[in-house]
């Protein structure tokens, strides 16, 4: 039965506060959130040019030198789009140029792009040299 005495729903107080609360929680988690994607993404890219190394060092047992073909190395990776200089993704530019020597050497560039840019460029040489943004260490 209606009882006009009775308040039917939520006050408009009580739902300032239920927004203000989910306001502070997403302005905490989010920056948070976005950090970790962040990582994840710079990580995907890392471990592509760690495998593109080992393709490296396998090509140069065979041919006795490093090659900047992705496909004479035959290789691919699981989303990523790449040709035969290099791999992509939405996030990173992943190339490899390598040079006769003596001795002969190769260096894996991963240029990063849209949300990537304030990683800064990641390389990896054949000597195991690994650095960002011309710093030693990722």
């Amino acid at each position: 039965m209606y009882q006009p005495d009775k308040p039917q729903g939520f006050t408009l107080v009580e739902l300032m506060v239920v927004v203000t609360i989910i306001s502070l929680l997403v302005a905490f988690a989010l920056p948070s959130y976005s950090s970790s994607v962040r990582k994840s993404r710079r990580s995907d890219a890392q471990q592509l040019m760690v495998n593109m190394a080992n393709r490296q060092e396998q090509y140069l047992m065979d041919a006795l030198s490093y090659t900047s073909s992705l496909t004479t190395l035959n290789f691919s990776a699981d989303s990523w789009t790449c040709t035969a200089s290099a791999c992509s993704n939405s996030y990173y530019s992943v190339a490899v140029a390598a040079s006769a020597g003596p001795p002969p050497s190769y260096t894996i560039t991963a240029t990063p792009s849209g949300s990537q840019l304030q990683d800064g460029t990641l390389t990896l040489s054949s000597t195991g040299a690994k650095t960002l943004n011309g710093v030693a260490g990722w």
